[in-house]
């Protein structure tokens, strides 16, 4: 039976917390970038922003083992099959582990092809190198939280990734001010407050889950936790999301490079309102990541009309949300500028181009949700093809608005989440709505 307050009361149940702790990531990168924007030069401003790009790049490249696990692991869920949860854990630690292994042992050939592709002052670029040496030594952590924060939403525990959030990113904040006001350290604080507090989100992490989970953990069986038809379909989803990633990923350092290309001034412009887009991403995953979990559930139990329903709520609640915030970038978007710089030259040339983060809660909301949807389903290969197509419009745009300087960036990175938006919706019939058996 339809029930749209249950549905409701679940989206709830796991986007609220999902939401709270989103909201802490951003709020992380405003303050390394208010830190660094009180410093005397603007290359400490430049180095952390690029050096942030390219951790996205490495991180969000991996993300597959939060998004492929959290799909899986809900349908398995949705089955009734907890062993098989377990299994997925534990599958996806080890590839964590072997992951971060291989990332420390290429860190210079990694940092090495990093900056043929930025093209950044020698100022930011020695920077950037000092951070990213520090913070590459977060990867086994980093990638193994990604596992427990998959099975976690899996699992329909939207508390857990919350608390484990709020911890690491108040440790790191924590961390930022002690390491840079109080022991005058510049980007160096930056990165190890980083290393660290993952770190502690790991081990805080095995314990939440051993006081609560131990029991679905199977027997430990290296052949059968790496079962060859079970491995097989975890990485084909996984290559899928890997792919969709990078191609994402890949946008915002070309984006990133572009803006250091313009001028470091820019580069430091654009930092700032990124954080904005952050902000707004982070905010409507928190609804996307109930959606991995709900949607998951359903596709497992093969209950089709509670999978179309809950899409129509969430995207209901979604649109909502995004109005929400383009008011409040509206009204307070100037005055929200001088949390990240007390710079007055660079917040009068950062309003310029303000309009492309007021519009962007409405325009963007689409593809933050899709992608909630399909990951939840794990149809990986529809999300993969419709971002391939529209990171080469978003290139094709940022080589056709050249002439346009800073906006025409913005008006094509505005076009990448509107092309995939488009593009989802119209797949959706064909990859969401279907019977596993049909």
């Amino acid at each position: 039976m339809y029930n749209p307050q249950e549905i409701n009361k679940q989206i709830y149940r796991l986007a609220l917390p999902n939401i709270i702790s989103n909201f802490s990531i951003p709020l992380l990168g405003a303050v390394d970038t208010a830190l660094m924007g009180r410093l005397e030069s603007e290359h400490y401003l430049g180095a952390v922003g690029i050096g942030g790009v390219i951790f996205s790049f490495i991180y969000w490249g991996f993300g597959f083992l939060r998004m492929a696990t959290t799909g899986l692991t809900a349908q398995a869920f949705g089955k009734k099959d907890l062993r098989e949860c377990g299994r997925l854990l534990l599958r996806a630690i080890c590839i964590g582990i072997t992951s971060s292994l291989l990332l420390l042992i290429c860190q210079w050939q990694l940092i090495d092809l990093s900056f043929r592709l930025i093209d950044a002052s020698p100022d930011v670029e020695h920077l950037a190198r000092i951070y990213f040496h520090i913070r590459i030594y977060a990867a086994p952590a980093t990638l193994c939280l990604h596992a427990f924060h998959g099975v976690f939403l899996g699992l329909q525990n939207a508390r857990y990734p919350m608390f484990l959030t709020i911890v690491v990113n108040l440790v790191n904040v924590v961390l930022n001010l002690v390491f840079v006001r109080l022991l005058d350290m510049k980007v160096e604080g930056i990165a190890l407050a980083t290393v660290i507090a993952q770190y502690v989100g790991l081990f805080v992490a095995v314990q939440l889950f051993s006081r609560d989970y131990r029991g679905i953990l199977p027997k430990w069986n290296l052949r059968d936790i790496l079962a060859f038809s079970k491995l097989k379909r975890f990485l084909n989803i996984s290559a899928d999301i890997f792919i969709r990633t990078c191609c994402l990923v890949f946008s915002h350092a070309v984006f990133t490079a572009k803006s250091a290309a313009l001028s470091d001034t820019l580069l430091a412009i654009n930092t700032i309102l990124l954080q904005f887009i952050s902000i707004l991403s982070f905010a409507i995953d928190g609804l996307a990541f109930a959606a991995e979990s709900l949607i998951g559930k359903y596709k497992g139990a093969d209950d089709l009309q509670n999978l179309k329903r809950t899409t129509r709520l969430i995207f209901l609640w979604a649109f909502l949300f995004g109005g929400v915030i383009m008011l409040i970038f509206v009204f307070f978007g100037e005055r929200l500028l001088y949390i990240f710089t007390d710079q007055i030259s660079l917040v009068e040339q950062a309003e310029v181009y303000l309009i492309w983060v007021i519009i962007a809660p409405v325009l963007n909301v689409a593809a933050y949700i899709w992608d909630g949807i399909f990951l939840g389903a794990t149809a990986s290969r529809a999300l993969r093809n419709s971002v391939i197509v529209s990171t080469l419009l978003y290139l094709s745009a940022v080589y056709l608005l050249r002439p346009f300087g800073n906006h025409g960036l913005w008006c094509a990175l505005t076009l990448l989440l509107v092309a995939r938006g488009v593009s989802l919706t119209v797949l959706a019939p064909k990859y969401l709505f279907k019977s596993s058996d049909s």
